[in-house]
């Protein structure tokens, strides 16, 4: 493969695309992140994933953001079921924004 086919991203991808690339005839170079590399990564992956929805308004863009929080709450030691019950609780403690209320000034 020649230097302009070449691709650099260190980034963090879904479990899946290394073998979408492959399906392409392309080589994936991959390595599996230590826990610090993937806390940062994690979090470069959300503040993507943050931009795309920003730029696009896309639907899948918010999958991709609520896979990533997940995977961020699963890396430290919560899993998807009790951090659902963390939403709810606050939800319960604070309410939720469904009223659209906008605080503009305490005075």
């Amino acid at each position: 493969m020649s230097s302009l086919n070449k691709m650099e991203y260190s980034k963090l991808v879904r479990d899946n695309i290394p073998e979408i690339i492959r399906r392409d005839n392309q080589i994936p170079i991959t390595h599996s992140a230590s826990p610090g590399e993937y806390q940062q990564k994690s979090l470069d992956k959300l503040q993507e994933e943050l931009t795309e929805f920003y730029l696009t308004e896309s639907t899948d863009e918010l999958v991709d953001i609520i896979e990533v929080i997940y995977s961020i709450a699963e890396s430290r030691g919560i899993n998807r079921q009790k951090f659902n019950e963390l939403i709810e609780q606050k939800r319960k403690e604070r309410g939720g924004v469904e009223k659209r209320i906008i605080l503009d000034e305490i005075k």
